[in-house]
């Protein structure tokens, strides 16, 4: 096996590069960071180029005011290195979806004279592997008058749609520097509550978009006992590898490339560039392919995880810009989001801490921020998951999504919120009590059952389950609404379900058991009780679909509301059942309910004692 031999004129580049160029520099850990130092270093020979990249890992000298005459920086999605110039205004932000950048290089929207990249040295075929970062990099030396490389060693050999012929390669310098690594992040408890709450939204086979950070390493993290998963993303980081190597994803359920991990880029340590090196099972591809929504769609059961600075009450998303002053990109996210989307049960969601600033700031907000640019628009988002749980938008009417995200918005701003709603007339005056939580139910606070080999929830009842509970209601015959409500009520309206769904889960209890489907619910059965703080009971009372008795649901309800009585030292349980609703009362009596003396001969007062109240401290 022979060595491909470096052609003698792969020694210069500057007589390819003149002033007023306008220069790709390649992107993420793939910068070609020794030779934007000699272009840096040579500054003074040129003039007014305009340098053009997305996100970089590394230093950007080119950004400083002092080239100013040299480098004008246009940065199409912003980080650390670029953000300060830009807020400054020595530097320019084009915002665009990444799946259309390859298109403005290529329809001559942004022509490219120059590319600068990154690759391997060339195997003994003359082929050099981009490496980590194909992304926008393959479209910019495919669209660029000239390319000039930095043959670098470091670099791993990556697969797929990854590899330029040196051919094709104007003008090279060889540089065998380390790979730009970007450590884990620390997780805290409340990244890991979101990565719980994401991760049951994650069905084993389904097929995974996230991106690097927080946020996407807990969300893997929770992912350890899933199976037959599978990744289409731009990027991943080093969170794959341990599910890889345990087998959880081993993308063998993926409707589009099975069996193989489908990105762009990564990003991460040594360990990872090492994981990709050479390695069959990963393949890297264009942004323009990677990231087109129909070729995400093509994905079933397509899962998109995503981030944001701050969601209005409407499910307006800004990922971009803090206020007025820009701090990432739109990247990936509208791609990602309208891919899973128009995927056959793909569920596209964003994710993001309830709270910024230490927790003074929410960011569940009632109106964006001034200056704040959407880039995920209402009627693109189904799921919205913070620490506090999961709202699901799609469908929603406006008050219904204010509710949802009042409900995971943090509890010190849930009442203003509320409030801020019915300012609007979102939400009406007769809903008193922002969303609580039952806190006796633990993390995450949707259980799954399984009952009668089917799989349903049981959840509390919420605010924005008023439409749901009337379709429960109207679901009665004629016997169970006399016997649930002991009387014959003329109907169920929004008023009067929202004080059925609206309680104050701190005090009285409201659960249900739903059936889903992707986002749609179905109330199968409701239990309630409400405190008599006179007698330290809660007065229960609870009611099944007729369509889903016999399969243990009121037995679950049952068992659950004791618990939390007993974990909240009321004194009992009371349930006032009509005479002839022999199948509750059966019921009550499995638990031990004992019948009470009552005052209307038609009903029987059934009471289970709980626990024993306190007794009074000694006098003085």
């Amino acid at each position: 096996m022979s060595a491909f031999t470096m052609p003698p004129q792969l020694t210069s580049w500057k007589k390819y590069l003149k002033s007023g160029n306008r220069v790709f520099i390649g992107s993420n850990a793939a910068c070609p960071h020794a030779l934007t130092g000699d272009l840096v270093k040579n500054a003074g020979a040129f003039r007014d180029l305009e340098m053009i990249h997305i996100l970089i890992l590394g230093p950007h000298p080119w950004t400083d005011a002092r080239y100013g005459r040299s480098f004008n920086v246009n940065s199409l999605f912003l980080g650390p290195g670029t953000r300060n110039a830009v807020a400054a205004g020595i530097a320019d932000y084009t915002p665009c979806f990444l799946s259309e950048i390859p298109g403005l290089f290529g329809n001559g929207v942004l022509p490219l004279d120059v590319a600068l990249i990154q690759v391997t040295p060339p195997d003994r075929y003359g082929y050099c592997s981009l490496g980590p970062s194909v992304d926008i990099v393959s479209a910019a030396w495919k669209s660029a008058r000239c390319v000039i490389a930095q043959f670098n060693p470091s670099v791993p050999r990556t697969y797929g749609q990854s590899f330029i012929h040196v051919s094709s390669i104007h003008a090279a310098i060889e540089a065998d520097i380390p790979m730009p690594v970007l450590a884990p992040p620390e997780l805290d408890e409340t990244t890991l509550r979101i990565g719980r709450y994401v991760a049951s939204l994650i069905e084993d086979g389904c097929t995974l978009q996230m991106g690097i950070g927080r946020i996407p390493d807990a969300v893997l993290r929770s992912l350890g006992h899933h199976k037959n998963l599978g990744i289409h993303t731009e990027m991943f980081s080093d969170g794959v590898i341990e599910l890889f190597r345990s087998g959880v994803i081993n993308n063998a359920h993926k409707s589009l490339h099975p069996g193989k991990i489908i990105a762009s880029f990564c990003m991460g340590t040594q360990k990872l560039y090492d994981f990709v090196h050479e390695n069959p099972h990963i393949e890297f591809h264009p942004s323009e392919y990677v990231n087109s929504p129909t070729v995400i769609a093509r994905n079933q059961n397509m899962i998109a995880i995503n981030s944001a600075i701050e969601v209005d009450l409407t499910g307006q998303v800004v990922s971009d810009s803090v206020g007025r002053r820009f701090y990432s990109g739109i990247g990936g996210q509208v791609d990602f989001i309208r891919g899973a989307a128009m995927s056959q049960g793909g569920r596209p969601i964003i994710a993001l801490p309830s709270t910024a600033k230490n927790g003074t700031l929410s960011k569940i907000v009632p109106f964006l921020t001034e200056g704040s640019g959407v880039v995920t628009s209402r009627g693109d988002v189904h799921y919205v998951v913070t620490e506090y749980g999961i709202a699901t938008l799609r469908g929603k009417s406006i008050r219904e999504r204010a509710l949802e995200l009042i409900q995971v918005a943090h509890p010190a701003f849930r009442d203003q919120l509320l409030s801020q709603m019915r300012t609007q007339h979102w939400v009406p005056e007769y809903l008193v009590n922002p969303p609580s939580r039952v806190e006796e139910l633990g993390d995450p606070q949707d259980i799954r059952l399984n009952l009668k080999g089917n799989t349903y929830f049981l959840r509390p009842l919420r605010p924005a389950d008023g439409r749901i509970f009337q379709e429960f209601f109207y679901s009665h015959d004629e016997e169970t609404v006399l016997q649930r409500y002991r009387y014959r009520p003329d109907g169920m309206s929004r008023q009067k379900a929202s004080s059925v769904v609206n309680v104050n889960q701190s005090r009285d209890l409201a659960l249900c058991i739903v059936r889903r489907k992707g986002p749609r619910e179905t109330i199968l059965a409701v239990g309630h009780y409400y405190w008599m703080e006179h007698d330290n009971l809660g007065e229960a009372s609870f009611v099944v679909r007729e369509s889903s008795r016999a399969k243990g649901m009121a037995g679950v309800l049952l068992t659950t509301m004791i618990d939390i009585a007993r974990q909240r030292n009321l004194a009992g349980m009371l349930c006032v059942v009509r005479l002839d609703n022999k199948p509750m009362r059966k019921l009550l009596e499995k638990f031990a309910f004992r019948i009470m003396p009552g005052d209307d001969p038609m009903e029987l007062r059934m009471v289970l004692p709980i626990a024993t109240p306190a007794e009074p401290p000694p006098p003085g």
